[in-house]
């Protein structure tokens, strides 16, 4: 049996824009965003690298005047601070 991606984003703690920020932020491929952001999101100092990440992904999106991608960043830094706590006590 082979394990998806999708395997990968449910066993990650992250919905999948939130890996796809991580991806973005970092030049990453989706399947190593996935690892990563499972690694990160399993403490407090992490979770603040992942919000800072999103953070940091929406001003660019911004910037550049990408007004979709702005709002679904928006959205998903959202659902991420309202799953993990610590990330909205942690200073990015």
């Amino acid at each position: 049996m082979m394990i998806t991606f999708e395997d990968c984003v449910g066993m990650s703690g992250l919905t999948k824009e939130e890996i796809d920020a991580i991806a973005a932020h970092e030049h990453l491929p989706e399947i190593v965003a996935a690892e990563l952001g499972s690694y990160l999101v399993a403490t407090e100092a992490g979770q603040g690298e992942i919000r800072r990440m999103i953070e940091d992904d929406i001003a660019e999106a911004r910037a550049h005047g990408q007004h979709e991608r702005t709002a679904v960043l928006k959205l998903a830094l959202c659902h991420f601070l309202q799953e993990h706590a610590a990330a909205r006590t942690v200073k990015p």
